[in-house]
């Protein structure tokens, strides 16, 4: 297939700073981890970093008009938490740090995307942005909220793993019939984990999958009827970061699903 042709998948970035050198003061820069282009190229799909842009501006919506060269979006994750304002509480003490500018980048392009049903990812705290976008709440903590983990399933788990991301940490039991488990022909996945934060309740979103201490790892949005959401997916974990089939079907599917929308434009 020509380059050309390929499904472009838009990437969020986080921001972070250049090192303050003597005369050149630290300036701010866009930062994503390779392994997420990496994933979408060997996908089949052609990977955007998108740059942060604001509302509105003159009746044009910036949002819209890098939403009008994606075919698919992954929201990235990022050591950050979603402000709790956004589903209806207080913040706690344990709550780590915020990026505002970052999170409402993030949650106006995935309001377009879900407007525009295009095919779209959220992973970790992308996850956890969509589940608060669709009417969901978070645990702010999990250690704090959960102690003793969900009731009626395991004790909690450790979901901030300390030895390689690149390595799996714990199970994910995955429903049979879901996107997921269409996606990766699995009931159980092996999953790494890197989040002190989880979906408390999934809003309209379908939880698809679970750690064997109850806590969500997996939500999605099943299509109403004809026409309806063709791929949203939200993973707990990082299967950019995974070398097993299971993950890079993830990935697969996404861009299978950003190829169609672009071949049906």
């Amino acid at each position: 297939m020509s380059a050309t042709r390929l499904p472009i998948i838009g990437l969020t970035a986080d921001l972070g700073e250049t090192a303050a050198r003597p005369g050149r003061p630290s300036l701010p820069r866009y930062e994503l981890k390779q392994a997420y282009c990496d994933a979408v190229l060997a996908a089949g799909a052609l990977p955007l970093i998108l740059p942060y842009v604001g509302g509105p501006q003159a009746g044009a919506s910036p949002i819209d008009a890098l939403l009008d060269l994606c075919d698919g979006l992954v929201v990235t994750g990022g050591a950050f938490d979603i402000p709790p304002a956004l589903y209806g509480e207080e913040a706690q003490a344990q709550l780590g740090p915020q990026k505002p500018s970052r999170t409402s980048f993030e949650q106006r392009l995935m309001r377009g995307a879900l407007a525009r049903q295009l095919p779209l990812l959220g992973v970790c705290g992308g996850m956890q942005l969509l589940a608060v976008e669709l009417g969901g709440t978070l645990f702010q903590d999990l250690r704090t909220d959960l102690p003793d983990g969900v009731p009626g399933a395991a004790a909690l788990l450790e979901h901030e793993q300390a030895h390689d991301s690149r390595e799996p940490a714990h199970a994910v039991l995955v429903e049979e019939g879901s996107l997921l488990h269409r996606v990766t022909s699995a009931r159980e996945l092996r999953v790494n984990t890197t989040h002190h934060q989880a979906v408390r309740s999934p809003g309209r979103a379908h939880v698809s999958g679970r750690a064997p201490d109850g806590v969500i790892e997996a939500i999605e949005l099943q299509p109403a009827g004809e026409g309806g959401a063709p791929f949203v997916l939200g993973v707990e974990w990082h299967p950019e970061l995974l070398d097993d089939e299971e993950s890079r079907s993830i990935y697969r599917a996404l861009a299978t699903a950003a190829a169609k929308r672009k071949a049906g434009r």
